[in-house]
């Protein structure tokens, strides 16, 4: 099992200099990727880029570029460009988002979000191979058969033929297809006491196309607090999931509060959201079971976080990126040093 860094999006407590240095140390660390995320602030190619340009080893991934943001053939480019900064060590990771976003931020409908990925992926495929990019789908049509258009190829050579694809997934259709068109799963909420489910999906899609689920990428990004007190650990991240389970999305579609009850916890789920869209949330990010916090982050002192990490290793996962839940960059820092030994002691690093 190997590490990752996710660094997730800009907020009013960071800053791209504090995500840099994060970085920075994760690379020298040792870490195999570090993901950034947008959603509709801070948007990830740019600080993919920027991070790309100063740092050696680390693989920079997008986790994820919005699907609903830019046309198929506009992610190729900056795909292939990002890819072709850093010397091949670009990452895409892809994911349609939420309703809310979607239609509410970016104006493009939510229906048929599978089918629009498998057309999505398929044609940022064609185009960073540099094939001609012609295409006649449910949503995409390229060239535009009423005008002038035609079809192109990709106007440089990128490193890479093939760069490395991701889906965020959540729901048992979306992991199907994760197996099936990409490279890895990126992965929310993960719990090793859960993942038989998830990668059974995963690999009915691999099946699909001839393959087995060894060579698939399985990344979940996963809170890290350390501490001593497992459950003062556990305080720092009940805001966050309660952001995910009771407010990221509405309350007929809700990805996460749907996984939560999938996972068992669906009385819990159900209190979370009425709390939190009632505007109550304190009281929603007290309702999250700490069971529920503790099977999907990793809390405690270095040699819990080392116990943990074999769980997740036996599960399945093969990269663990980290999500840091920290004061300042100086913590930060100390944490990713903290995780590297822990993995160290663990005996599961690769």
């Amino acid at each position: 099992m190997r590490l990752g860094l996710s660094l997730g999006y800009q907020t009013a407590w960071s800053t791209p200099a504090d995500h840099l240095a994060l970085a920075q140390e994760a690379d020298r660390l040792g870490y195999s990727v570090v993901w950034a995320a947008e959603a509709y602030g801070s948007d990830s190619p740019s600080m993919l880029a920027y991070i790309a340009g100063q740092t050696e080893r680390i693989d920079v991934g997008s986790a994820v570029m919005q699907i609903p943001a830019r046309t198929p053939a506009m992610t190729a480019m900056t795909a292939a460009t990002i890819d072709a900064i850093s010397g091949g060590r670009f990452r895409l990771g892809l994911g349609v988002s939420g309703p809310q976003v979607s239609e509410g931020w970016h104006g493009v409908r939510f229906g048929k979000p599978l089918a629009r990925t498998r057309e999505y992926v398929e044609i940022v495929k064609l185009a960073v191979a540099r094939k001609e990019v012609a295409y006649d789908g449910e949503f995409y049509t390229l060239p535009l058969p009423d005008g002038p258009g035609k079809a192109l190829r990709l106007g440089f050579h990128p490193p890479r033929e093939h760069i490395p694809t991701y889906l965020a997934a959540v729901g048992p259709k979306n992991l199907e297809l994760a197996g099936e068109i990409a490279d890895g799963w990126l992965a929310v909420f993960f719990a090793p006491e859960f993942a038989d489910e998830q990668l059974a999906a995963v690999s009915a899609g691999r099946a699909k196309v001839g393959k087995e689920l060894a060579g698939f990428d399985v990344v979940p990004s996963v809170p890290v607090v350390v501490g001593e007190d497992v459950a003062s650990c556990a305080e720092l991240v009940r805001w966050y999931a309660a952001l995910y389970v009771g407010g990221m999305g509405s309350r007929q579609q809700n990805f996460y509060n749907q996984l939560a009850t999938r996972m068992g916890y669906g009385d819990a789920a159900r209190e979370v959201q009425d709390l939190y869209l009632a505007k109550r949330q304190r009281d929603a990010a007290a309702a999250v079971p700490l069971e529920f916090i503790d099977r999907t982050s990793l809390l405690g002192p270095k040699e819990r976080i080392a116990e943990r990490m074999r769980h997740f290793a036996e599960a399945g996962v093969t990269t663990l990126s980290v999500t840091l839940f920290t004061a300042d960059r100086e913590n930060g820092v100390r944490t990713l040093r903290t995780v590297a030994e822990a993995l160290e002691l663990s005996g599961v690093g690769e």
